[in-house]
């Protein structure tokens, strides 16, 4: 069915971008931020749905070697000034992005250059291997901005999306409202189906469910995978199932050498005592599949039921238990109330190391007192476990960044990790894809789950509910980078406008 264009698409997500950091896709650490400013904001390459990688901004490119890159640019791209984009604003973007020191800028890799090579091409040159530069690429923090205005002082990233991307943001209130419309300049658009993007943002689940039932919101995000069930009598919402390559994970925090978890057998036994399925059946309505440190998801991923935990029988949990001296465990837990999964998790772990002689103190706070526990100021963190959840990202050797203690320095209040672990996260992202890499990051799976300090529970899913009466969407059932509108330009409505 051909559906016309045009038209306003209401959407309701559960939170913003965060005001701290401004609009800069540089330092955008938030899936809700990559999806917002991925309407205003183009890549160079763009992920698929079975995770190739396809043409964004870059029409094409040729890796000559494992440490060179050319991209061959499209020449049509233009900016929402006006302003056509330029291989300047290719290279100064990355560039950029590397001076931010952001998270992302550990994630592109060791690149030693950025050169123009053409008048619409560029070279990025490494200084060692990285498989995952195209899936580094991928993410809206390596949009392409408008890179003289920039360094000119003359537009404000922080506070001005100024993008190649398919819509411009005309209106903003923090945590409660956005409005996008069709940007004029984008050469699709005259294709693009939506004119115009009403984003409410609801933290509350129940009103963002009220909004699908009665159809003041025609397209909408849920954490809480009840959301399948809560709506299975709407009979003109579809609800989709999304998984995710992000996961749930539990910090065990062996920095304290009082604590039992100080302890490597220690934190093995606990590592082995929890129950993945039972996890996702109870907490996720069984669609949180268990996973390793490489997503379960991605092509290469390590398979986590050869995992060393995931092989040990009670007896030799106990035995660990024993072997360490540890009798009548007593751990604190500490988790966030943002959504509700984790305090649910939280409770079906503490019943399940119960049996083990392992007694939980549950703490739920606020995100922000969270973050203050664990990643929040150079002193060791006091909680003994905490649950948190990493993005996956499109290539399976890109999260393990964060278990490298000489790169991801956040973790060091509460993780102590070891040479070893930081040479095998090194090693995966070099290896070119194919066998060879799939056995390292075996190795890498391995050596996580053996240290247990961030433990990979399941993947995080997501819900996504639409009225079939108000807009035909498209949408992945696997997402690498939380873009609940990635294919938001197909998008038609299919009533009142």
């Amino acid at each position: 069915m051909n559906l016309p264009a045009g038209g306003t698409l209401r959407v309701y997500l559960d939170y913003d971008t965060v005001a701290a950091a401004g609009l800069d896709p540089r330092v955008a650490t938030t899936a809700r931020s990559w999806t917002l400013m991925g309407l205003s904001y183009e890549t160079l390459v763009k992920v698929d749905e079975k995770f190739g990688f396809v043409p964004g901004l870059a029409k094409s490119w040729k890796i000559v070697s494992p440490t060179e890159y050319v991209f061959d640019l499209r020449e049509d791209a233009v900016f929402s000034n006006g302003r056509p984009m330029t291989a300047e604003d290719v290279k100064g973007s990355i560039e950029m992005l590397q001076e931010s020191k952001s998270s992302w800028a550990l994630q592109l890799g060791p690149i030693a250059s950025v050169d123009i090579t053409g008048p619409h091409q560029v070279t990025i040159r490494l200084s060692a291997p990285y498989t995952a530069l195209l899936g580094a690429l991928a993410n809206t923090p390596a949009a392409i901005l408008p890179v003289k205005e920039a360094r000119a002082g003359t537009i404000d990233l922080s506070k001005q999306m100024v993008g190649t991307g398919p819509y411009v943001a005309t209106a903003h209130v923090q945590d409660e409202s956005w409005t996008f419309t069709k940007n004029p300049h984008h050469p699709d658009a005259a294709k693009i189906g939506v004119d115009t993007i009403d984003i409410e943002i609801v933290a509350d689940e129940a009103n963002r469910l009220a909004a699908i039932r009665d159809g003041s919101a025609h397209y909408a995000f849920f954490n809480n995978a009840d959301a399948l069930d809560l709506l299975a009598g709407s009979p003109q919402a579809r609800v989709v199932k999304q998984q995710n390559t992000d996961f749930y994970y539990l910090i065990l925090n062996s920095k304290n050498p009082t604590s039992p978890l100080h302890d490597e057998r220690v934190r093995l036994a606990v590592n082995a005592a929890i129950d993945r399925a039972q996890l996702s059946d109870l907490a996720l309505a069984g669609l949180g599949l268990t996973t390793g440190v490489t997503p379960v998801t991605l092509p290469g991923a390590c398979d986590p039921a050869k995992l060393p935990s995931a092989t040990l029988s009670d007896a030799e949990i106990s035995k660990l238990l024993a072997d360490a001296g540890a009798t009548n465990i007593k751990l604190s837990l500490t988790t966030w109330n943002e959504e509700s999964a984790p305090a649910q998790i939280a409770q079906i772990i503490q019943q399940q190391l119960q049996r083990f002689g392992i007694t939980i103190e549950i703490k739920v706070v606020d995100d922000p007192a969270y973050v203050a526990e664990f990643y929040g100021s150079d002193q060791p963190a006091t909680a003994d476990i905490g649950i948190s959840w990493y993005a996956g990202y499109g290539d399976a050797a890109m999260v393990s960044r964060w278990w490298n203690t000489e790169q991801a320095t956040f973790t060091a209040r509460y993780m102590t990790g070891s040479p070893e672990l930081n040479a095998l996260v090194v090693k995966a992202s070099q290896e070119p894809q194919g066998a060879s890499r799939d056995q390292v990051l075996t190795e890498l799976c391995a050596a996580v789950d053996k240290g247990a300090e961030q433990i990979p529970l399941m993947t995080r899913p997501g819900v996504i509910a639409y009225r079939t009466d108000k807009v035909s969407p498209t949408i992945n059932t696997n997402e690498g980078y939380g873009n609940l509108l990635r294919y938001i330009t197909d998008f038609r409505l299919t009533g009142t406008k």
